[in-house]
């Protein structure tokens, strides 16, 4: 049963799923769910703010976790840990935002707090009455008396998420007029041709089973031993308390809060990064996932939630200079930022139990050393297929609006993706959505199939994880 506006109810369970829910349709707006973490009516940092450009929370309370689609109804959801919400903050403001039009235009909003584990509704509020507003707060979690209780608000704001953002403390960065890209003009990848030959495993080397994944075979550039792992958060994310000096200096610049992004779709599948603004420093590339239904106990989505699917993101290179390679985490190609090949992989999440997900940097300071880069992504264990798969790719410049797409539903029994293709053209550098699931032919390695499929024309060796 909905509640009223202005009801509040307590909330039995500490691990939570807040779901953001409306229905699609022609002329209706995007909407995105957001929550901001505050103390006594306010964040103590940018850091507070959780959304599409900021999605996990540093103490880990707050997560946002991407939107999911079912015929109409789409759902964009927030993980909330009460356990793990800091002591000072007393308040989780639960919000919404449209995208392209009021939410008078958006049917059947509505905001449901689950308990996580079983599935039950705690919470559920139906906004009914938007006319012109661009944002909203649906609801609020609070401390009261030792417990937490959850309210309906339904109240709306006119200045859309940067002006509810702003109320709260958040220092919001200026919208940039965002370029597409123009139509690639070099020629479509070439047909897939068949494999080189693969150059024989050294004799001190236990021999891999031909079905095993693949590594290119080792070039004269020596590899350089990947640094320790780290997960870094939004390029742009402050967690610094605001207007806080540094020892011995003075106060740091404010980094501003982007709230501006770039999705790419099958219509609109390119964006230009030099016309952004976004080709300097470091980027960021994510592969974040999870089931597309939660609970059902079988095939994909229980190896999930046992911590069993090992999903595996790399990247083909080719530089200017006519080297080409792979970073990936099979042979401990992990790449480096500040010598060739600038792409490093920070890590490889065996079980998806990382709340970032699987990431992989750019260091866009070289990018005239870049022909093109290829993102891809491979099951290396726990699942057969991509089947039941909820996935979105996000790149995230150090400067510029986060360029972000969905996978498809995965139709086919591939256990290989080409998710994004970057090309340089005459100076301007360019992301290409692909989200193109591959089949590999008999006795062919997932990366051997990216390889063929792009035309790379590298030579592969068996090779295992350690």
């Amino acid at each position: 049963m909905s509640m009223i506006k202005g009801a509040n109810v307590v909330v039995p369970t500490r691990s939570l799923r807040v779901e953001l829910g409306w229905r699609s349709g022609p002329g209706v707006p995007d909407v995105d769910a957001s929550a901001l973490l505050l103390v006594a009516g306010r964040v103590r940092s940018d850091a507070d703010f959780v959304f599409y450009n900021q999605p996990a929370h540093a103490s880990g309370a707050v997560r946002h976790e991407g939107k999911r689609t079912s015929g109409a109804a789409v759902t964009d959801t927030l993980t909330v840990d009460l356990a793990r919400v800091e002591p000072a903050v007393d308040r989780l403001v639960l919000a919404a935002s449209a995208d392209g039009g009021p939410f008078g235009r958006v049917p059947g909003l509505s905001i449901r707090v689950l308990d996580a584990a079983g599935g039950t509704e705690v919470a559920r509020y139906d906004s009914q009455d938007a006319t012109v507003e661009t944002a909203f707060i649906l609801g609020e979690l609070y401390r009261r008396q030792g417990a937490w209780k959850f309210r309906a608000v339904g109240q709306g704001y006119g200045s859309g998420l940067a002006g509810l953002a702003t109320d709260f403390g958040i220092t919001v960065d200026e919208p940039q007029h965002l370029a597409p890209a123009h139509p690639p003009s070099a020629s479509p990848p070439s047909a897939p041709r068949p494999p080189a030959a693969r150059n024989p495993m050294p004799a001190s080397r236990p021999s891999a089973p031909e079905s095993r994944p693949s590594v290119p075979a080792p070039r004269s550039r020596a590899t350089t031993p990947p640094p320790a792992a780290r997960r870094d958060g939004p390029a742009d994310r402050r967690t610094e308390a605001p207007g806080r000096p540094a020892p011995g200096g003075p106060a740091p610049a404010a980094r501003k809060v982007a709230l501006t992004k770039v999705t790419l779709t099958k219509s609109a599948p390119s964006v230009s990064l030099t016309k952004q603004g976004g080709t300097s420093g470091a980027m960021r590339v994510n592969l974040d996932w999870t089931a597309r239904s939660a609970g059902s106990g079988r095939g994909w989505f229980a190896k999930l939630a046992t911590g069993d699917v090992d999903l595996d993101l790399g990247a083909l290179y080719e530089l200017t200079d006519g080297s080409k390679g792979v970073v990936q985490a099979l042979g401990n190609s992990f790449g480096s930022l500040h010598r060739p090949p600038y792409i490093h992989l920070d890590g490889d999440d065996r079980t998806g139990a990382v709340a970032t997900g699987e990431n992989l940097t750019i260091n866009l300071d070289h990018k005239d050393r870049f022909r093109r880069i290829l993102i891809f992504v491979t099951v290396y264990d726990g699942a057969t297929s991509f089947a039941g798969l909820n996935a979105t790719v996000t790149l995230y410049p150090q400067h510029g609006a986060p360029v972000d797409f969905s996978l498809d539903a995965c139709t086919v029994n591939s256990r290989v993706c080409a998710l994004a293709l970057i090309t340089q053209d005459n100076g301007d550098l360019v992301v290409r959505r692909e989200a193109r699931y591959l089949l590999p032919q008999p006795g062919i390695t997932h990366q051997e199939t990216v390889d063929t499929t792009y035309g790379w024309g590298l030579t592969w060796t068996p090779a295992r994880k350690d």
